[in-house]
């Protein structure tokens, strides 16, 4: 098999020859401190890996929205490494404000912009909708790629994900379960919202170009929120989110960075097709992969489950080639791309290239 063959019978939940395998995207601190600089597309062939490329579409906003949703940003200095951006949002009706702060390796909120109720019917009133979808970076990587991988990404989020995730992302995480305990009725409300605004994108862009579109988010993580919650809040936007996702032509995978044994059977009622990142024990989730695929495994295919801090981070050729041999025996039908459970942004590349061996010799 051809590698994209191989990854689309992972995502069909099939079999392939062999054990597929990616990277949780690549790591620009990763390529450019470990692997000279090295393009996503360089850092695959480096290690003879079949490519998992994320790549967005181009979204257009007409410009009488822009103008009323003008963004302006002041340097709020640099302090330990840490560099701070003031963040103002004015509209006709009011301003808002956040602030946004980055290292060398990732960045983060301190200040979200929203804060109130009054700042999310803003938002809503004022924040541009696209006019247009262009899906050509995708065709182009696509194109690039050819028969030997995929392209993959999220799709019209506000954050990332699906609704809970994206106003968990706008409004904060701790700030989004205190609404939805004690006004449910308004956290129904902002998430049909999102949800309608992500439905008109998705009508917007027709037939979607992506092989794999990524909807869920680590909020709606058991970790994070009860299954109770997850069922409430979660579940029935997700059902027409993915639904409407499909409609359009393409798979879905349903991201958890967190816990989610307990709400397996939650999961395979929401239509994905599969789900991620199977975070195991070791990296603070709870996957037994083994129990998901006797639970779901007729259900949805797996990607994930490779503890990138043992493996990569502070591995050895050794223990990346167990987990991999660890993790096809516990997946033994198919349906099954391994890769790590998150981000990495430190390792030896012999341990990715161990990680690649081992795959190829995982044959069903």
């Amino acid at each position: 098999m051809k590698g994209r063959e191989r990854f689309i019978a992972a995502i069909n939940n099939q079999k392939a020859d062999r054990l597929p395998c990616q990277v949780h995207d690549w790591m620009s601190y990763y390529l450019k401190t470990t692997l000279g600089g090295k393009s996503d597309y360089e850092a695959y062939e480096f290690f003879d890996m079949d490519p998992v490329i994320y790549v967005t579409p181009k979204f257009t906003f007409s410009d009488k929205d822009k103008a009323k949703w003008v963004t302006r940003t002041s340097d709020g200095g640099t302090k330990d490494g840490i560099k701070t951006t003031k963040i103002e949002v004015t509209t006709p009706e009011g301003t808002m404000y956040a602030t946004h702060q980055r290292n060398e390796i990732t960045s983060w909120y301190t200040e979200h912009l929203i804060k109130t109720q009054k700042d999310f019917e803003l938002w809503k009133k004022y924040n541009p909708q696209p006019i247009n979808v262009d899906w050509s970076p995708v065709i182009e990587a696509k194109n690039r790629i050819g028969d030997h991988g995929i392209v993959r990404s999220g799709y019209c989020g506000f954050g990332q994900g699906s609704p809970w995730q994206d106003l968990a992302y706008m409004i904060g995480t701790e700030e989004s379960i205190m609404l939805a305990m004690d006004e449910p009725d308004w956290m129904h409300y902002a998430l049909d919202t999102l949800l309608q605004k992500k439905l008109d994108i998705i009508q917007t862009g027709g037939k979607i170009e992506l092989d794999l579109v990524e909807t869920g988010g680590g909020a709606g993580s058991s970790t994070v929120i009860s299954p109770n919650m997850h069922t409430e809040f979660c579940l029935p936007y997700d059902q027409i989110q993915i639904k409407a996702l499909h409609d359009q032509g393409t798979k879905v995978v349903y991201h958890l960075c967190g816990g989610f044994m307990p709400m397996l059977d939650i999961f395979s009622k929401n239509g994905a097709d599969g789900l991620e990142t199977m975070t195991p024990v070791s990296m603070g989730g709870d996957c037994v992969i083994s129990e998901c695929t006797e639970r779901i495994g007729d259900k949805m295919f797996f990607i994930g489950g490779f503890d990138q801090n043992a493996g990569f981070e502070q591995g050895t050729p050794e223990n990346a080639r167990k987990q991999v041999f660890d993790l096809h025996k516990a997946c033994p039908d198919g349906g099954f791309i391994v890769s790590p459970s998150d981000h990495f942004f430190y390792g030896n590349p012999e341990n990715i290239k161990a990680f690649v061996k081992a795959a190829k010799e995982c044959v069903y």
